[in-house]
């Protein structure tokens, strides 16, 4: 990570259609000339989306000179299974990754984990160290240079407020953030929030926890109020009422557009006033929200017509 500058990254999904796939084309190399520091490529539940993850993968390799971190999940998945991705991976070149647990698959009501699988996201952590000494061998403890491989894991500021209504954290999530350094994880990124003071919680709590790996804040441009309400339903994690009234009060899509990214900017700026180590934004394959928060956060010049 540049210590010089907060480090940018964004995160990507493989297409679900040809349209898509072609969109995807275009949205990788716009967000590719902003330079970011890597892009993360999702992986989907029970790894349903493993070959197409592998393949923009590749994609991001072959066109652009920015590093993909790959994401794994253990859910559904035995830990044979696991280790042959992994080594797959690291065959073709992946040296980065983000290790989550992962959801079960949806609509699935007796869907059953693995009897041979992982359960926790530090589980996971735990096997790419170990197979990362089975290939390049333990050069970190014996040498004190960067390991081979980089592990970053996920991390929850969440939504919770005590009775006083100040920012709070679950403790379980703190816990399990210990637990993942522990077991060797470089780095965290957020899952979103709204609130720079659940963010600021989730420092403060982590760091007395004994956390010390950099925690990196996950954002989503604050646009479109539809993809807002979803996002609540997928991951509980509710928008600002006030937010959503103002959006849906626009008196049209591009003056909601304009009050979201103002809003959002707002929220970048009291996150790296915190001292955040960088941004990564989660883009849903869109470029242009993510550029425009970056271009008017100051985070990257706006680029020049030649």
């Amino acid at each position: 990570m540049p210590s010089d500058r907060p480090t940018i990254s964004f995160e990507l999904y493989p297409p679900r259609s040809e349209k898509g796939e072609r969109a995807l084309v275009r949205t990788l190399a716009e967000l590719a000339a902003a330079q970011p520091d890597f892009f993360s490529i999702t992986y989907g539940a029970s790894g349903s989306t493993r070959e197409t993850s592998r393949e923009l993968i590749r994609r991001v390799v072959t066109e652009t000179e920015v590093t993909p971190i790959a994401h794994l999940t253990c859910v559904g998945a035995s830990a044979g299974e696991l280790r042959g991705v992994i080594e797959d991976l690291l065959d073709e070149g992946v040296r980065d990754f983000l290790a989550l647990r992962g959801d079960p698959p949806a609509g699935e009501p007796d869907w059953e984990p693995h009897p041979q699988g992982l359960t926790r996201s530090s589980q996971l952590v735990r096997l790419l160290r170990s197979i990362e000494a089975e290939r390049f061998g333990d050069a970190g403890a014996t040498t004190g240079q960067v390991n081979p491989l980089s592990i970053s894991v996920a991390t929850y500021p969440g939504a919770l407020r005590d009775k006083t209504g100040n920012p709070v954290v679950d403790p379980r999530d703190i816990a399990a953030l210990v637990e993942k350094q522990e077991a060797g994880a470089d780095f965290a990124i957020t899952q979103i929030f709204y609130d720079a003071g659940h963010y600021a919680a989730l420092l403060e709590q982590a760091r007395s926890a004994g956390v010390h790996i950099p925690i990196l804040p996950g954002v989503i441009p604050l646009t479109d109020p539809r993809r807002l309400r979803k996002l609540h339903q997928l991951t509980g994690v509710r928008p600002p009422e006030g937010l959503l009234a103002t959006l849906d009060g626009a008196a049209s899509k591009q003056e909601a557009y304009r009050l979201g990214l103002q809003a959002t900017r707002s929220l970048v700026n009291d996150i790296l006033a915190l001292g955040a180590p960088g941004l990564h934004v989660y883009t849903f394959n869109t470029a242009t929200p993510a550029l425009d928060l970056l271009y008017g956060s100051g985070l990257r010049p706006v680029p020049t017509l030649a």
